[in-house]
């Protein structure tokens, strides 16, 4: 009889709070595919005389049930190691090495270490990425975002560690969240536009179907102006890294093909500057004329001509609250039957020299 046959212990179901995070075993996957262990081993190390449809099978059993092997068993006792996984979209966006900090800034005090994984906003870049790390049973994973594949989500929920998902709380977690709500901080945006009394606003930022926080944040900001009777007018996008060339080249093109636009709102701080940038060289007025807003409060801009309004993302409160959850649940001084939590951070908007107020 097959595992799916069985029905009970169901390997993918998600533990909740104060249920058991038991990792999944080759019997698991042995059940599943109808196999013997043995040849479930087989499979997965590629080695033996393995028939092409068991070999099928047994791989699509483990992919579905996300299990994925254990490269120390039999070499650690506990078949844990100190390292926790932290899973990034990129380290050239200056936003995720303030998250970092902040884990590693926690974790200094305990006896685990982060390792990180970059996952270039590629869903599957993140399998292969959770694969490998998962593979060497680290004692946590914080990873970036709510959004994954069937097949990342499989293998978080049957990791049997403690899992935080981080940056965002618009969705449904495998197991923790810590983040903001973009949906909010795109509406609370938007509100303070409206507030200020402008009328015709551009919205200049990454294509989304993939950066699904700026995706977030636009539908809050869309919503809001909608309710005011209000829409964006114009748009450009872009692909590729964030950067200050790339936010004068799009400002001039919307101004070139949209003059009469009085408000900018960039999906990050970097495009955004570059925009201010090219507004104070063509002697705009800047609130007056046009006002303009980022998203990140990077302090790198600070030396700029003038502060560009924008909200915090509450970056490095992230990696700290994430790093506490995971130390909490692990390790020598952990306890692992605290559960799933849910941490929602107030992001804070500043309005700079580029939102005019009152």
């Amino acid at each position: 009889m097959t595992y799916d046959d069985q029905r009970s212990p169901d390997p993918t179901h998600a533990p909740g709070r104060g249920e058991s995070r038991r990792p999944l075993t080759l019997r698991d996957v042995s059940e599943a595919s109808g196999v013997s262990e043995m040849t479930v081993s087989r499979v997965l190390r590629n080695r033996g005389d393995v028939s092409a449809a068991t070999r099928e099978r047994v791989l699509a059993a483990a992919k579905r049930l996300g299990y994925v092997p254990n490269k120390i068993a039999g070499a650690l006792a506990s078949s844990r190691v100190n390292l926790v996984a932290v899973i990034i979209p990129s380290l050239s966006n200056m936003v995720f090495p303030e998250v970092v900090n902040g884990i590693s800034h926690v974790l200094e005090d305990t006896e685990l270490q982060p390792v990180l994984g970059v996952t270039h906003y590629e869903p599957e870049q993140e399998e292969k990425v959770l694969y490998e790390m998962l593979s060497w049973r680290p004692s946590g994973v914080i990873i970036a975002g709510l959004e994954r594949t069937e097949a990342s989500r499989a293998m978080l929920k049957n990791a049997g560690i403690p899992v935080v998902e981080i940056m965002d709380v618009d969705g449904e977690p495998v197991d923790s969240a810590v983040g903001i709500s973009h949906k909010r901080a795109g509406r609370e945006m938007a509100q303070a536009i409206i507030d200020e009394g402008y009328k015709r606003i551009g919205f200049l930022g990454t294509k989304m179907p993939r950066d699904h926080r700026a995706r977030k944040r636009y539908e809050g900001f869309t919503e809001a102006l909608e309710k005011a009777g209000l829409k964006v007018e114009d748009h450009e996008y872009y692909e590729g890294g964030s950067g200050f060339a790339k936010g004068r080249e799009m400002t001039e093109a919307m101004l070139s093909r949209s003059p009469d636009l009085d408000f900018l709102y960039y999906s990050n701080d970097l495009i955004g500057a570059g925009g201010l940038l090219y507004c104070l060289e063509k002697g705009i007025d800047i609130p007056g004329q046009i006002g303009m807003a980022g998203f990140n409060q990077v302090e790198l801009l600070d030396g700029l001509p003038r502060k560009l309004a924008t909200m915090d993302s509450c970056r490095r409160e992230v990696g700290e609250a994430a790093a506490r959850i995971i130390a909490e649940r692990t390790g020598d001084k952990g306890d692992p039957d605290l559960g799933s939590e849910q941490i929602v951070l107030m992001p804070k908007l500043t309005y700079g020299d580029t939102l005019r107020r009152g």
